[in-house]
């Protein structure tokens, strides 16, 4: 089984909106021969919590305006370190950097395959890397 053309038009928007948002590290993952509660799994993470909260509500505004798409859950908004948005298509996870690290989503998910995401999306590996040696703030607290 492979991600629908729904969850794969979803992930694509929603990786666009991360990285119109500044998102670092954006990618996908096609987590449908594996689970059987989701199709596809996006990964992106911020520097900072404010960061984090605004590329969410990015997702979150521009699959509805677009694809009439809303979250049936959203976790995580209290602190948001890790805030979750579950499409059912997809689930989208955007991390402050030092939870990515942390919990090393990409990990479990690394024998699935990868969807294609859009230029822009693309462009935002190593970025937080690079935000890191730039600011010489490798937790990327002064962001």
């Amino acid at each position: 089984m492979t991600a629908t053309d729904r969850s794969i038009e979803l992930v694509s928007l929603a990786a666009q909106a991360a990285a119109d948002r500044l998102a670092h590290d954006i990618i996908a993952y096609d987590v449908s021969d594996v689970l059987s509660i989701t199709d596809a799994f996006l990964l992106a993470s911020a520097p900072n919590d404010r960061q984090v909260k605004s590329i969410v509500d990015e997702i979150e505004e521009r699959l509805n305006k677009e694809l009439g798409a809303k979250p049936v859950r959203r976790e995580g908004d209290r602190d948001a370190r890790w805030i979750l948005l579950d499409y059912i298509d997809i689930v989208v996870h955007v991390q402050h950097s030092e939870e990515r690290v942390f919990y090393a989503l990409e990990r479990l998910w690394k024998d699935c395959p990868e969807l294609p995401l859009p230029d822009d999306a693309l462009k935002t590996r190593g970025k937080a890397d690079e935000h890191a040696r730039l600011t010489g703030d490798p937790e990327g607290e002064l962001s």
